[in-house]
């Protein structure tokens, strides 16, 4: 309810924008912390920091391709969403369930570019979240 305005994409929906060559590449934006960024994220996905967002890296980014961001389960997401939507950027969208429902439903996650399978649980209340074959021991 807190971010009603928030548009959501569901990971379905992603998958099928980043295979989808005729459609504009979407920037994929990792609003977890670097420690969580550093075990696992999306493939094409950049880490922007969540408490103090550098909009500069969304300055060369054309301003009609989409941008989706994404956390741990998508609170964090949605809140950059709503400072990013309030910076006059347009086509954002939050990643429902965040990486937790991407792994869960066994999507590609990287790790210095090769796949891993393991998501940093971000803590123990919320990495219950997460499918057990796809938590990373801390």
């Amino acid at each position: 309810m807190k971010f009603s305005n928030v548009e959501e994409i569901t990971s379905k929906e992603l998958a099928q924008l980043l295979l989808d060559s005729a459609k504009p590449r979407p920037l994929v934006l990792d609003a977890r912390s670097q420690t969580e960024y550093a075990v696992s994220h999306i493939e094409t996905a950049t880490h922007i920091d969540f408490l103090t967002p550098d909009l500069a890296v969304l300055s060369t980014f054309p301003k009609d391709n989409p941008i989706v961001v994404y956390c741990a389960v998508g609170y964090r997401s949605a809140k950059l969403v709503q400072q990013l939507d309030e910076a006059g950027m347009k086509c954002i969208y939050n990643l429902s369930g965040g990486i937790f429902q991407w792994a869960n439903e066994g999507r590609l996650i990287f790790k210095d570019d090769q796949p891993t399978q393991v998501v940093h649980p971000y803590n123990a209340i919320w990495g219950k979240l997460l499918k057990a074959p796809y938590h990373a021991l801390e």
